[in-house]
């Protein structure tokens, strides 16, 4: 999971704030200096950790505060917006148009990931509807082709390189002119990389650069080395002109914050952020809604985004009837148990609805969970078209003891395991029927969420945790008026277009 230390502590550090009785000089110095000490073990720069609190307590002045202004709804708005600006280059990247051919060069030294980044990125492209292929010009690394070739074999993507020729400059040009004969919209070229930054790595970036033309380069590197990010970035910066850079291997240490920070601080975009070791364990960067999740707010566009990609475009408008509906049968459960199965990884879903913190799915419980679904999705196999559709939520004595014993058997698991499975059903119904009534945008359309959503509507949806530390529904009321246009609205929550 996406920064989940990091994300849990702020996490806890506001929720106490939010838990004290009357928020006072000491309650805001206490949840600042946790937030603080968690940003230093992320590795993130003592003065930008410093401008942040002091920036923050310029805000935040509680002497000046009016009687009637919420003080924890101001303070994590406070707190939300200067993380975002510690992560924010504030300037955005070049974006490739689907139709139209665009070269991206990969740059970036040995063992960064690079070569699985390329196949990632093309692979990401390839399932919102483009064209990619790969170009191998790495030929001083031993097997660079031979893995190139075998990820994107793997991933279904068009690929070229040489056994034999020794040049990269050659093989990247022949590749990037054979994939535009194919009509391929995004070309991309993955270079040689070293164990270190050096004069031969550099001068050879530069040849393949102007012999190319890319459209955009991607620095690609690996978030192990925390705020020492910032030279390595400005090296590269210095030597080709990198218009975005994608972190790395975010899933394994405690310094990807630092990472992130410091490459902001060269003002060179983070488009992408790589999570593990899979296809699918590559998230698009934004500022806002990553912020957002880290302080366990959601990102309610990106998860709709996923419903919008796993979800057949002939299902979409009977899946939101249901939504609407509040109505939640065990034939529904089981769609959307396979649904989830297809968004990818586990935890990267949940941190995107609000309530749920970072470390709420840590990394080696994700694989016990989608087991956990698909025991579930056995067991109401062996159930009847009818059962599935019967509403035991409304009426539990439906479910009956000969009927459990007969799921068990008829699947293969303990009466236990059945019982476990109908709790989780009656869970979700309960959640689901608090979604009756809300109308939930379509694609291209989240502004509407904030148009259709009244401040009722958002109260039943938030976890009590969260509305608490807003303010209630009240507090929820002011905060839509305040923030005023849909855009800021969006923005707070994760949102936006």
């Amino acid at each position: 999971m996406v920064l989940a230390q990091l994300g849990g502590s702020i996490s806890r550090a506001i929720q106490q704030m939010s838990n004290a009785t009357i928020i006072d000089e000491k309650v805001l110095n206490e949840c600042l200096n946790e937030i603080t000490r968690a940003l230093l073990q992320a590795d993130v720069q003592f003065k930008l950790v410093r401008e942040m609190q002091t920036n923050i307590k310029k805000i935040v002045n509680l002497d000046d505060l009016a009687a009637g202004h919420n003080k924890r709804r101001i303070i994590q708005q406070a707190i939300f917006n200067e993380l975002c600006k510690i992560l924010d280059p504030g300037k955005p990247s070049f974006t490739p148009k689907k139709g139209k051919p665009s070269v991206i060069m990969f740059v970036g030294l040995q063992g960064s990931g690079k070569t699985t980044t390329c196949t990632k990125y093309a692979y990401y492209h390839q399932k919102k509807g483009w064209k990619p292929a790969l170009v191998c010009a790495d030929t001083f690394r031993a097997g660079a082709f031979d893995q190139l070739k075998q990820n994107a074999t793997k991933a279904k993507i068009p690929f070229y390189g040489s056994y034999t020729e020794s040049d990269p400059v050659r093989i990247a040009v022949e590749g990037v002119e054979t994939f535009k004969k194919e009509n391929c919209d995004l070309i991309i070229v993955d270079t040689s990389g070293r164990h270190k930054q050096e004069a031969a790595l550099f001068e050879e970036m530069r040849q393949v650069s102007e012999a190319t033309k890319p459209d955009l380069v991607i620095f690609v590197m690996d978030s192990s080395i925390g705020q020492a990010a910032f030279d390595q970035a400005q090296a590269f910066k210095q030597s080709v002109s990198v218009g975005a850079v994608i972190v790395t291997k975010m899933d394994g240490h405690a310094k990807g914050g630092g990472a992130l920070s410091a490459v902001a601080a060269t003002k060179s975009p983070v488009i992408f952020i790589g999570t593990g070791e899979h296809m699918d364990e590559f998230e698009v960067f934004d500022v806002k809604p990553f912020v957002s999740r880290l302080l366990g707010m959601g990102d309610w566009s990106g998860f709709m985004d996923k419903i919008h990609e796993v979800v057949p475009m002939d299902q979409q408008p009977e899946l939101l009837q249901k939504l609407s509906e509040g109505n939640f049968t065990l034939r529904i459960m089981y769609e959307q148990f396979q649904n989830i199965l297809k968004m990818g990884p586990i935890g990267q879903v949940f941190s995107m609805l609000p309530g749920f913190s970072s470390e709420l799915m840590p990394k080696g419980r994700e694989k016990e969970s989608q087991a956990k679904i698909k025991r579930y999705m056995t067991m109401m196999d062996s159930m009847t078209n009818e059962g599935k559709q019967l509403l035991f939520i409304s009426n539990p004595k439906l479910m009956n003891d000969s009927r459990i014993m007969r799921i068990a058997r008829g699947s293969g698991r303990q009466v236990r395991e059945v019982m476990e499975m109908l709790e989780e059903y009656k869970r979700l119904a309960k959640i689901w029927s608090k979604m009756k009534g809300l109308k939930i945008p379509k694609k291209g359309e989240m502004s509407a969420l904030s148009r259709n959503m009244n401040a009722q509507h958002m109260s039943k949806v938030l976890p009590q945790g969260m509305l608490k530390q807003i303010g209630g529904v009240g507090g929820l009321q002011n905060l839509m008026k305040q923030m005023g246009s849909t855009k800021d609205m969006m923005g707070m929550f994760g949102g936006g277009e």
